[in-house]
């Protein structure tokens, strides 16, 4: 594979044009950082398992911990951009390596949780797969997140896949 680095840009490091925030940037990023906090408490609601696990500390701490990071440190400043040197550079959505490792966790640890339902099962699976979607949209494309309504959908799966225990409300 060949590798092309574009060239840098003219003019000094710090003569880009200052960070403008999308219309309706503020009311969505607001939004998604109460969508996680809704989702970490539905986490927390959680049952105990009946014997002490490690796995029932983690989903009672670890991960409700990162869902609320994630959401609520969002920042389409961070995202996907050219450096100076021409190089790609892989922006973070606001949110660091080990917050999205926590999250990345959840499928792995889910099936050691068998004192859950399945149907909580499968809803911490969606609600880590959102959240992680989330960050990953503001970090590659915060424009269209914002102002096409994307983040508030993801939102919307959030909310539905951490709604209290009970039927589907659709």
């Amino acid at each position: 594979m060949t590798l092309s680095h574009l060239p840098a840009p003219a003019g000094p490091a710090d003569d880009a044009p200052p960070y403008e925030p999308w219309e309706g940037q503020t009311a969505a990023l607001a939004a998604a950082g109460a969508a996680g906090r809704r989702a970490a408490a539905w986490v927390r609601s959680l049952p105990r398992p009946p014997l002490p696990v490690p796995v029932g500390g983690w989903l009672a701490g670890e991960l409700p911990a990162a869902i609320e990071t994630a959401m609520s440190g969002l920042d389409p400043e961070e995202c996907d951009r050219m450096a100076p040197d021409g190089r790609a550079v892989d922006g973070t959505g606001g949110v660091d390596a080990a917050t999205m490792s926590t999250l990345a966790a959840v499928p792995v640890v889910v099936p050691e949780a068998g004192w859950l339902a399945p149907d909580q099962q499968a809803r911490l699976l969606a609600v880590a797969s959102a959240v992680t979607g989330a960050v990953r949209l503001i970090a590659q494309d915060p424009g269209t997140a914002i102002l096409h309504g994307l983040l508030n959908r993801l939102c919307a799966v959030l909310d539905h896949a951490a709604r209290p225990d009970g039927p589907a409300v659709l």
